[in-house]
């Protein structure tokens, strides 16, 4: 389900991102929002999208072992090469996190697809209508959803 952009989620990503252990904030380059709730004005599927962003290779099983005693299950990289995936502690609100190397290809686009679309709402705006037509088509089919989505992103990323 697609909500109407919500001035919360913000705090909510602040909240969540403070709640995670110390040590993993204390040693992450950056702890970035990603994704749509992290555009103002857009659109989204309520729930919050975190890139823990850490130096290199060497400090990747460190914060997967922070992270797994915080509550986080680490899924692996869940398909995606360069990005580890974790399923949130079921007490907290609903959000997606992944840890990143700085510099890793999915980390980039994530960062490139946000900053493009903070920086040019009209794009925001078709972006917004395609997720809801998406949505409306796909349903709870996250993974067709997801898909049908990747035309549009692709594009954006090349600079089109």
């Amino acid at each position: 389900m697609i909500s109407e952009y919500d001035p919360r989620w913000p705090a909510l990503f602040c909240e969540l991102r403070d709640g995670l252990p110390a040590g993993l904030r204390m040693c992450a380059r950056s702890i970035e929002h990603v994704g749509s709730t992290a555009v103002p004005g857009l659109a989204a599927k309520p729930i919050i999208d975190i890139d823990v962003v850490v130096a290199d290779e060497a400090d990747v099983a460190e914060a997967i072992a922070m992270l797994a005693a915080a509550g986080y299950p680490h899924k692996g990289d869940a398909g995606v090469p360069g990005r580890e995936a974790f399923d949130q502690p079921p007490h907290l609100p609903e959000h997606h996190l992944y840890l990143c190397v700085e510099g890793a290809g999915p980390l980039v686009a994530h960062l490139r697809l946000r900053d493009h679309l903070r920086a040019n709402p009209g794009t925001a705006r078709e972006y917004a209508a395609l997720k809801r037509e998406l949505a409306a088509a796909y349903g709870d089919d996250r993974e067709g959803y997801t898909e049908a989505k990747t035309a549009f992103i692709e594009r954006v990323l090349a600079g089109g």
